[in-house]
C-alpha cells in the first residue's frame, strides 16, 4: 500500500483543563441481574478515578463480545469473533504490555486480532500501538489524520497540542478507514467509524453491536472530545476546525448508545459505573457530548476575553 502523506499531560493539568466527568445517575444493580457481573465490580476495587496510565488492571468481559483488556487509568478495548478480533488503543508503550498481557489472561490470542483501531492519535492512547502490530501482523485503521501520526510517529501540526509530545514508535502498516478495503475490515467486526475530531485532528469514535443471548446492546466508544490546548492555541482562531468538532458533537449525539465507553475511563465514570457490575446505563453520549461542549464553550469564552 501506497504510504498516506499528510501525551503526556500530567494528572493535574487534566484536573487544570476540567477534565471532569458529567455527571450521571448509576443504574441499580438490582434492575439490571441479567448484565450484572462480579469482574466488572472488581474494577472499581482496582481502580480510582484518574489513576495512573499504565497501573495495571484485570481484564473482563464489559458485554457479550466486548472485553476491557486496558490499564487504570488508559482504556483499551477487546472486540472479539471467531474468525478474528479488533482491538482499539493501545495505551502508552509501557501500557501495551499490560494491555498485551490482559489479552492473553482473557483468553485470547494476539495473533488473532484482525484490525488495529484507536480513538486519538496521542501517545497515551496509541504509543504502545507498534507492540500490538508486531505482535498481531494486524493492519491499523483510522482517519487519514489519525493515519499520518502513526506513520511518521510525530503530531498533526494542526493539533492542538502540537509541540507538547514526543514523538511515537512509528507502524509498518496503516491505512485510512475510507480507503480501498478498510470499510470491509471494519465491518467484518461490526465496527463503524463515527469521526469526531476537535481533541485531535483525526480523532475517531466507534460503535458497534454486542450481544449476550438475546440481549444485544450498541457499544460506543466515544473519544475524550476535550478542548485541551498548548499554551498558544485558540480555537476561536481556527473556524474550520471549531466547525468540524462540532459536527462530531452532532454525530456522537445522535448515536444509539446503550453501553458509553470513552478512552480515559474516568470521563465517563466508568470506575464509578463498574461498582454497579454493569456499564449498561449510567451515562449516555448525549450527556457526556453535553458536557464536553460546554467546557469548549467556557474555552472559547476565555478565547475570547483573552485570559
Amino acid at each position: 500500500m501506497a504510504p498516506v502523506l499528510f501525551a503526556r499531560i500530567g494528572l493535574a493539568a487534566l484536573a487544570l483543563a476540567g477534565c471532569t466527568a458529567p455527571s450521571a445517575d448509576l443504574p441499580d444493580p438490582l434492575l439490571a441481574t441479567d448484565t450484572y457481573s462480579s469482574e466488572i465490580v472488581r474494577f472499581s476495587g482496582e481502580c480510582s478515578e484518574w489513576d495512573d496510565w499504565d497501573k495495571p488492571a484485570e481484564p473482563f468481559r464489559i458485554h457479550g463480545n466486548t472485553w476491557y483488556v486496558g490499564t487504570c487509568g488508559i482504556s483499551a478495548i477487546l472486540v472479539t469473533g471467531e474468525d478474528g478480533h479488533a482491538l482499539i488503543d493501545s495505551g502508552t508503550e509501557a501500557g501495551a504490555d499490560v494491555v498485551l498481557a490482559n489479552i492473553r489472561k482473557a483468553g485470547f490470542d494476539p495473533a488473532d486480532i484482525r484490525v488495529l483501531l484507536a480513538s486519538h492519535e496521542h501517545f497515551d492512547h496509541v504509543g504502545g500501538m507498534a507492540k500490538l502490530q508486531a505482535a498481531s501482523g494486524a493492519p491499523f485503521i483510522h482517519s487519514e489524520e489519525g493515519v499520518a501520526v502513526m506513520l511518521t510517529g510525530r503530531d498533526d501540526p494542526d493539533d492542538p497540542q502540537f509541540g507538547m509530545h514526543d514523538p511515537m514508535a512509528t507502524l509498518e502498516e496503516a491505512m485510512p478507514y475510507s480507503y480501498g478495503n478498510a470499510p470491509y475490515l471494519i465491518d467484518y467486526h461490526g465496527i463503524s467509524p463515527i469521526p469526531t475530531p476537535g481533541h485531535t485532528p483525526g480523532a475517531m469514535s466507534w460503535s458497534w453491536q454486542s450481544c449476550e443471548g438475546d440481549d444485544c446492546r450498541t457499544v460506543v466508544y466515544a473519544d475524550s472530545l476535550s478542548p485541551i490546548s498548548n499554551d498558544t492555541y485558540r480555537f476561536s482562531d481556527h473556524p474550520q476546525y471549531l466547525a468540524a468538532y462540532r459536527e462530531g458533537f452532532r454525530r456522537l449525539r445522535q448515536t444509539k448508545c446503550d453501553i458509553l465507553l470513552t478512552p480515559h475511563p474516568s470521563a465517563s465514570r466508568m470506575v464509578a459505573r463498574s461498582a454497579t457490575g454493569t456499564f449498561v446505563g449510567g451515562m449516555t453520549c448525549e450527556k457526556y457530548v453535553e458536557s464536553t461542549e460546554q467546557r469548549l464553550d467556557a474555552r472559547l469564552a476565555k478565547d475570547n476575553t483573552g485570559e
